[in-house]
C-alpha cells in the first residue's frame, strides 16, 4: 500500500479511537458531576492557573529526582527528544494520554464499580483506586520509549533505579492530573500534563 494510505488509515483509526474514548469519557464525567471540558462554574484559575502551576512544580521536581536517581546507574540522566520533536511530543501527550488515562480510564472505572457494582457507594475511594491504577499503566506504557530513548534492548536491561523513576514520577504526575480533572475539568489535566512536559522534556532538553 502507498504510503499515504497507510498514513490515512492509521490517521482514521487514531480519530475513531480518541474521539470515541473521549466522548465515552466525557459522558461519564457528566453522569458522575466531574466539570465539563467549557464549564462556566469552573473559575478559570482552577482550570489553568492552578494546575499551569503544579505542572510547572512537578517539571522542576522530574529534574531533581532524575539528576539524583542518575547516581545509582551507569546511564546517565533520562534524554530528551530533540527540539521541535520535544514541543510536538509534549502536545500531543499532554492531550492524548490524557483523553486515555483521564478522561476515559478515570470515570470509566468509577462508574462501573461504584455507581454499577456497589450502587453508587464509596465513590471517593474508588476514585483514588482508579486514579492509582491509571498511574501504573500510564507509568507502564513509558517503558518502552525509555528504552528506546536509552538505546536498551531488552526489558531486563532497565536498571532498577530507572524503574523507580518511571513510575514514582509518572505515577505523581497521574495522580494530580486525575485530581486536577475532577476538580477542573479535563482542560486542567490537560494543562498539567503539558506544563510538566514543556518543563521536563522542551526547555530542560534544551538546557542540557
Amino acid at each position: 500500500m502507498p504510503l499515504s494510505t497507510i498514513a490515512a488509515v492509521n490517521g482514521a483509526m487514531v480519530l475513531v479511537l480518541y474521539g470515541g474514548l473521549g466522548y465515552v469519557g466525557l459522558r461519564l464525567c457528566r453522569k458522575l458531576g466531574y466539570p465539563d471540558v467549557w464549564d462556566r462554574s469552573v473559575p478559570l484559575q482552577e482550570r489553568l492557573k492552578n494546575p499551569a502551576m503544579a505542572g510547572l512544580w512537578i517539571g522542576l521536581i522530574f529534574i531533581v529526582v532524575d539528576n539524583w536517581l542518575a547516581r545509582f546507574h551507569h546511564l546517565g540522566p533520562l534524554p530528551h527528544p530533540p527540539f521541535p520533536t520535544s514541543l510536538v511530543a509534549s502536545v500531543q501527550a499532554g492531550i492524548g494520554e490524557e483523553l486515555i488515562f483521564r478522561l476515559f480510564f478515570v470515570p470509566f472505572l468509577v462508574w462501573l464499580i461504584s455507581r454499577v457494582m456497589l450502587r453508587g457507594q464509596r465513590e471517593n475511594l474508588v476514585f483514588w483506586v482508579a486514579s492509582v491504577f491509571s498511574g501504573i499503566f500510564f507509568a507502564a506504557g513509558h517503558i518502552p520509549s525509555v528504552m528506546l530513548l536509552l538505546g536498551l534492548e531488552s526489558f531486563d536491561a532497565i536498571p532498577m533505579a530507572v524503574m523507580i523513576e518511571i513510575f514514582v514520577l509518572n505515577g505523581t504526575l497521574s495522580m494530580i492530573a486525575a485530581y486536577s480533572m475532577r476538580k477542573g475539568g479535563f482542560l486542567a489535566a490537560v494543562t498539567v500534563h503539558t506544563t510538566t512536559d514543556l518543563v521536563w522534556h522542551v526547555i530542560w532538553g534544551l538546557m542540557r
